[in-house]
């Protein structure tokens, strides 16, 4: 077992500044949708908290294979579109500050729908291609006073938090 001073590979500060409550509209992509509200309310960072409502379409990204170096590229991934009503489980994810001043939005999200007669709840990273139905609203914590950043591990050649 690692020493508990190596389990982390960093930490971010910050405070909850305000909380901001959205409600997108019917039929939007529901990433365009969290990336205006985030431009409106001029986050720069933040937690996504809760989202909840009803989709239309969504595509589901998920990683089928982790390569050995851990460079994650395209063919590494499933994409499974799905077209039908799906009630949003789960919503989460982080908004942080790149180094070039824009915002980068990683999100996750969960959907239950129903496939032959039964419930089955699906998930995966929020990519666009997911369409809003009624009632989505999307609750975000504004971090303020933060060190929590967006930028490249070079390991990943992925953007990640960094502190």
């Amino acid at each position: 077992m690692k020493n508990a001073g190596n389990l982390l590979e960093g930490a971010g500060r910050g405070r909850i500044g305000r909380v901001v409550m959205g409600k997108l509209a019917m039929g939007v992509d529901l990433l365009g949708g969290l990336e205006e509200l985030v431009k409106k309310e001029s986050i720069q960072t933040g937690v996504i908290l809760s989202g909840i409502g009803a989709l239309k379409k969504a595509t589901f990204r998920n990683l089928k294979v982790l390569p050995p170096d851990l460079k994650v590229e395209k063919h590494h991934r499933l994409y499974f579109d799905l077209e039908q009503p799906m009630e949003i489980v789960s919503l989460t994810g982080w908004i942080a500050t790149r180094g070039d001043g824009g915002t980068e939005i990683h999100a996750h999200f969960s959907a239950s729908t129903v496939m032959n007669d039964q419930v089955v709840t699906l998930g995966g990273h929020l990519t666009p291609g997911t369409l809003t139905s009624i009632k989505v609203v999307i609750v975000i914590g504004v971090i303020e006073d933060t060190n929590i950043r967006a930028g490249i591990d070079p390991r990943l050649n992925q953007i990640d938090v960094k502190f």
